[in-house]
């Protein structure tokens, strides 16, 4: 039996806050207040035999329970209770009651972490897989049902004593990564919208809409709550990883979300840099560009606090100290100094937030201090993000450095060639391909 280690072993204590999921105020809670108030006719379903005499019992009693009944209901029943809530999922076809049966379930979960196991007993008596009726119903075209299951899979996999079976966990993480993916379709989709509809004689950057948010699928919350919840665990952010997880993550944020899915988004990415190979890899995404521009936009104080440690980790856990500073140089580049400085200035109230930027600082400022001119070319050149820099006009820089495009096995000249087959923005086109050129002119083989 595989065990997980509890997210109080992984990650410090930490403010209610920061780890606030506001599940309550998504689209998916909303409508199970609803959905709770349409109670269902268990009796209709016996009379037309479509369930046993034995669930109808069961269901009836611990749909009609209190708190305290259905405690003492579930210590006498536990195989039963399995046993009728997978019956009724998988011989009920009316969307509505499937809603009801999964609300019970959730609600069931909620009021007690360690419920969790009695899917898990009721499948090891069975020799049955806990996951395959769940992993069914997320195929179901009904959006409160996929979400609500989506959410009970994640309890089940975060607070069971034994970790998703690795089959099952990569179609859960694919699904929770393909609803994310639904947002960056939408934003494509309405860019294209928007360059059909604009005016001709309109100037770029005229319209209003600029700054509009795009229509997101409207449980992006709620999945992006079951990835808070999983990537919590260290095992499933090496599986979220290997589904291309981190590069969905930076795309949806890339694009124009709210700020809530904001938060929770870069929650997830701040939970998976607890792993120093994880913190020493994030920046082969782009994360910190990303999340510069994110900075230099947020208006919300807590969208600011969670990029803020994401920084500080991107600093503190790899166990590299080369990757350490390349991150700072990153962060330099990226102009997070100016933002650093610029929150000083807001009399911050909140401790988390001015201990961040203090340590930041502090180490930003002294990455700056010993920064060579060729780690600066080297870190800009990885981001992607190419500027007319001091360094790439200076003949003296390229006398000294040209040699050193080889290292590695050619990394940096590799990096600017693929630039310049793959990326569209003219000004990064023109500082790569002067690059090249004198890297050329000064090697002596680099025609070759």
């Amino acid at each position: 039996m595989t065990t997980h280690k509890s997210i109080k072993d992984i990650i410090p204590a930490l403010p209610d806050e920061r780890i606030d999921m506001l599940a309550a105020t998504s689209v998916l809670q909303h409508q199970a207040t609803e959905i709770r108030t349409q109670r269902v006719n268990w009796q209709s379903y016996l009379q037309s035999q479509m369930i046993s005499q034995e669930d109808y019992s069961f269901i009836v009693s611990f749909d009609n329970a209190d708190s305290a009944t259905r405690e003492s209901l579930l210590k006498d029943n536990r195989n039963q209770c399995a046993k009728t809530f997978l019956n009724l999922l998988g011989h009920v076809s009316k969307d509505q009651t499937i809603q009801y049966i999964l609300i019970m379930i959730d609600d069931m979960l909620q009021e007690d972490r360690s419920r969790v196991e009695i899917f898990r007993e009721h499948a090891a008596k069975k020799r049955e897989s806990v996951w395959g009726p769940f992993l069914n119903l997320l195929n179901r075209p009904d959006g409160f049902i996929m979400n609500m299951t989506s959410k009970i899979i994640a309890k089940i996999a975060c607070w069971s004593q034994e970790l998703m079976d690795r089959s099952d966990l990569h179609f859960y993480l694919t699904w929770l990564k393909d609803q994310l993916k639904q947002n960056i379709e939408a934003l494509l989709e309405s860019n294209l919208h928007g360059v059909q509809e604009s005016s001709p004689d309109s100037a770029p950057g005229d319209s209003s809409e600029t700054h509009e948010e795009i229509p997101t699928n409207e449980y992006m919350q709620s999945v992006a709550r079951c990835l808070q919840m999983m990537m919590r665990i260290d095992e499933y952010r090496f599986a979220f990883v290997a589904v291309d997880g981190i590069s969905t993550l930076l795309a949806v944020l890339s694009s124009r979300v709210n700020f809530q899915i904001q938060y929770q988004l870069i929650f997830c990415l701040w939970v998976l840099t607890f792993n120093p190979l994880l913190a020493e890899k994030m920046n082969k995404f782009n994360v910190i560009p990303i999340m510069a521009d994110i900075l230099s936009d947020s208006v919300k104080e807590k969208v600011t606090r969670i990029i803020l440690a994401v920084f500080r980790n991107l600093i503190e856990k790899p166990e590299d100290s080369q990757v350490s500073k390349e991150h700072c140089i990153a962060m330099v580049q990226c102009k997070v100094l100016k933002q650093l400085n610029i929150l000083e200035q807001r009399k911050l109230d909140d401790e988390d937030i001015v201990e961040d930027i203090d340590f930041l600082n502090e180490r930003l400022q002294a990455s700056v201090q010993d920064l060579s001119s060729f780690d600066e070319y080297s870190t800009e050149v990885k981001s992607g993000r190419l500027e007319w820099s001091p360094v790439h006009k200076s003949a003296k820089f390229w006398r000294e450095n040209a040699p050193r495009l080889n290292e590695k096995n050619y990394e940096l000249l590799r990096i600017l060639i693929h630039l310049l087959d793959t990326v569209k923005d003219p000004l990064v086109l023109s500082v790569a391909s002067f690059d090249i050129g004198e890297y050329v002119r000064h090697y002596p083989r680099g025609k070759q």
